[in-house]
């Protein structure tokens, strides 16, 4: 029986404290009295969760547009929760870490599965260096790309670690073959209530495509782009701009954004597809865009953080047609909270 929103299992802990549903208020006036910034944030979250409405708000990330506030089903959430629970075989009692922050979806989730699946879970400040305990285990726990980045010698106390907020660079991920933790890059957005699909990036079991989790189907829609149908946390069809090659009908492959498609000389390029090529080479942040050209349409062109100079001889690993014709240097990307960059926002900066 899946349990409603309104109930908190009896094996929940907060930093080592037992809260059930009746006590729980009491920690979240605690967390906004005297609480931190993120603590606050958490505490401002279940009050919201504990109220009598059956839908809270929620910021999506704005990495390709404007950041929005939307309303999401208390429900699905449970319903989310329950399904990452299944997919990682999380129990009662397991141990969890939350360093992301409560504002956005992916903080919330990790609050919502100690809830629902009676995990004890360890808060910490969502930073970019975190102060992990090394001396505990952790059964699962979630990070972005920039923590795991950093904190690569704390892994070994996680069992499970899912990566989600920004794309998991091929360098990043060569960086973490050999590390004990099994580590999951995600896939999901703040409608889907956090990730619909994961793929496991190191160890023996790695893999290119995304698995999708229970009770979610995907189709593509006449761009080549994700179509999700996920009824338990989605009421509506949602039709994504990522374009992805579906594997079977439980496995997708992402290739890119359809907003990021660049058309050159009549040829459709991935940024993202040079990128994965040129991360090996370049050692600074970047990102492949385009410019209007005369005779091709657009033409392709390299972003570059900071004032590193490229030297031009490493594109010859790419093909003709998607060779930069020229290169931009910028003191700093526009980012999102999460780290993505924003590419559109930062290309205005150059004008």
């Amino acid at each position: 029986m899946i349990p409603k929103y309104n109930k908190i299992h009896n094996r929940f802990k907060y930093n080592n404290g037992h809260y059930p549903h009746n006590k729980l208020n009491e920690l979240a006036y605690g967390l906004i009295k005297e609480g931190t910034n993120y603590e606050k944030e958490i505490g401002d979250f279940i009050l919201d969760w504990q109220d009598d409405n059956a839908f809270l708000l929620a910021k999506t990330s704005g990495s390709t547009g404007i950041p929005k506030t939307i309303k999401l089903s208390k429900q699905a959430m449970v319903n989310s929760a329950i399904a990452t629970g299944d997919f990682f075989n999380l129990r009662p009692g397991n141990t969890s870490l939350l360093s992301l922050p409560a504002s956005y979806i992916a903080g919330k989730m990790m609050l919502v599965r100690a809830f629902i699946l009676g995990l004890e879970l360890d808060v910490i400040e969502p930073k970019k260096s975190l102060n992990i305990n090394t001396n505990k285990n952790y059964n699962f726990a979630a990070m972005v790309p920039m923590q795991l980045q950093s904190n690569m010698e704390k892994l070994n106390t996680i069992e499970q670690l899912i990566v989600g907020g920004a794309p998991v660079s091929k360098v990043l991920k060569t960086k973490i073959q050999h590390v004990n933790t099994k580590i999951y890059e995600t896939y999901g957005m703040t409608e889907t209530v956090s990730h619909i699909a994961v793929k496991q990036i190191n160890g023996q079991a790695k893999s290119e495509t995304f698995k999708l989790l229970p009770n979610v189907s995907i189709s593509q829609d006449e761009r080549g782009c994700l179509v999700i149908k996920a009824p338990n946390v989605a009421s509506e069809t949602i039709i994504t701009n990522d374009i992805i090659a579906i594997e079977n009908e439980n496995r997708f492959k992402w290739l890119g954004r359809f907003d990021n498609v660049i058309n050159t000389g009549g040829i459709k390029v991935f940024p993202e597809q040079i990128e994965n090529v040129l991360k090996d080479y370049i050692n600074t942040r970047f990102f492949i865009a385009s410019e209007t050209d005369e005779e091709l349409g657009q033409r392709i062109v390299l972003v570059l953080e900071g004032h590193e100079i490229v030297d031009t001889s490493v594109f010859k690993i790419l093909k003709p047609f998607e060779k930069p014709k020229k290169t931009y240097t910028i003191p700093q990307f526009e980012e999102t909270t999460s780290g993505k960059i924003q590419r559109k926002k930062t290309l205005e900066k150059l004008k």
